[in-house]
């Protein structure tokens, strides 16, 4: 079952309202005793209904949670689709400045700290969770997939896991190394990260910030489960098919 309400992020987008979705697996209604861990995700409106998706087709994660009967709750938003590169803004942790797009300003840390003061903090009245970091990931797409690798690093006190499917490394690699080198990590920090083979010609040096990124990751002793995927593009319905393989290593 998919739950679906409005909500406003009045720091970012003042009284406009968007749609949040939550999965709960079957077993919620008929074990009310039971809590469950929660698998935050960005671009709420592509992960669980095509109608809702902005190209048509989604991730489908309520077939998979569905026929996997994983029991995990999955709570999501949508994301900002102002004409004013909303989306870029809202989910890029630094400001960047790229040739055609020119300058970008940084809003992910005001995203942050609503999802996690307002959202995730609404979740855990509302919902039977497991409020506590060790049950609490984070998943996106693209820059949705920067911002899942911003928050486990920069909120490691609520996040613990992590996948970053096709993260936009290109918008500020300096700033995520420097971001990596900083943050203090617990040692149970685990992030799957991929990319497809197809992707890497889209910017520029796109292989050795992959590689790079990865690097460093290891370095800095993270529990890194790391892919390339043959033929994978930069689309829902390639992430779609890698959703065993993240759901897997959140899961271990």
């Amino acid at each position: 079952m998919v739950l679906q309400w409005d909500v406003t992020i009045p720091e970012l987008t003042g009284k406009e309202t968007r749609n949040a979705y939550l999965y709960l697996p079957e077993s919620y209604d008929y074990e009310p005793d039971r809590r469950y861990p929660v698998l935050y995700m960005f671009d709420g409106h592509n992960v669980f209904f095509d109608s809702d998706a902005t190209y048509g087709k989604s991730w489908g994660m309520k077939e998979y949670m569905d026929y996997t009967n994983t029991q995990m709750l999955i709570a999501a938003v949508e994301c900002n689709h102002s004409p004013d590169h909303g989306r870029l803004k809202e989910y890029s942790p630094f400001s960047f400045r790229d040739p055609s797009l020119g300058l970008i300003e940084g809003w992910g840390k005001l995203t942050m700290n609503w999802m996690i003061h307002r959202f995730k903090a609404d979740i855990d009245r509302r919902f039977r969770t497991l409020p506590e970091r060790e049950h609490s990931f984070i998943a996106g797409s693209s820059m949705g997939g920067l911002m899942s690798l911003y928050a486990v690093l920069e909120y490691n006190s609520v996040f613990s896991r992590a996948a970053a499917l096709s993260p936009s490394l290109w918008t500020a690699p300096d700033k995520l190394e420097w971001l990596i080198r900083r943050s203090s990590l617990q040692p149970d920090t685990v992030i799957y990260m991929d990319y497809g083979s197809n992707e890497f010609s889209h910017h520029k040096n796109m292989a050795y910030q992959f590689r790079k990124t990865a690097s460093r990751l290891l370095e800095h002793q993270v529990l890194l489960d790391c892919r390339i995927v043959p033929g994978g593009d930069h689309c829902e319905a390639s992430w779609e098919k890698q959703i065993p393989f993240f759901m897997r290593t959140l899961l271990y």
